[in-house]
């Protein structure tokens, strides 16, 4: 003989309830606002690989221009199909704990404008100027406008980046960075 079971309001597994033990769903559901940015990942990297396919390739290079857009849009094709499965699952991104920013406060456009500028004069003058003056301006500019007060150590300090990255890019790479007012010198 059976005897009839019961459940009360609020135990595990009825409508009122918790989650059954074999659940691990966090809590609301879907964030379906996630499958956009997986659609993209897989679009762009599906992309990636298709416009590798299409580049040429010389005789003399053993690796050829290929094989890191293919890497790339593997990867991106492969992060795309995880989130998509992960945001299917329920899986959401925890939110950041030690984030020191107060959403109540307001943008400070000022501090916006002033690197928009920055980098709309470096845009401008690196052909005039060249890498090397106009990566200073940019370093000790932006540094400025983030609110530092040390400007001769900033100039110094873009000065030595921008000539070192001159200086990697030309004699490492091979990639001839705009010399400017400094042709010659450098």
């Amino acid at each position: 003989m059976s005897t009839p079971t019961t459940t009360s309001p609020g135990a595990p597994g009825t409508p009122g309830g918790h989650a059954p033990a074999g659940d691990h769903r966090p809590e609301g559901g879907v964030d379906k606002a996630q499958y956009p940015l997986a659609a993209l990942l897989v679009v762009v990297g599906a992309y990636t690989f298709y416009d590798a396919s299409t580049l040429s390739v010389g005789f003399g290079d053993p690796v050829g221009p290929r094989v890191f857009p293919y890497v790339i849009g593997a990867v991106l094709v492969l992060l795309g199909v995880l989130l998509a499965i992960a945001t299917a699952r329920g899986s959401k991104a925890e939110p950041e704990g030690g984030e020191d920013v107060d959403l109540a406060q307001r943008a400070d456009w000022a501090t916006v404008a002033k690197l928009v500028g920055v980098l709309a004069f470096t845009i401008a003058t690196v052909d005039l100027l060249g890498w090397a003056v106009t990566g200073a301006v940019l370093f000790a500019g932006a540094a400025w406008a983030l609110g530092s007060r040390t400007l001769i150590r900033d100039v110094i300090a873009g000065l030595v980046l921008a000539i070192g990255s001159w200086y990697a890019f030309y004699v490492g790479l091979g990639i001839p960075l705009a010399p400017g007012i400094l042709d010659g010198i450098l």
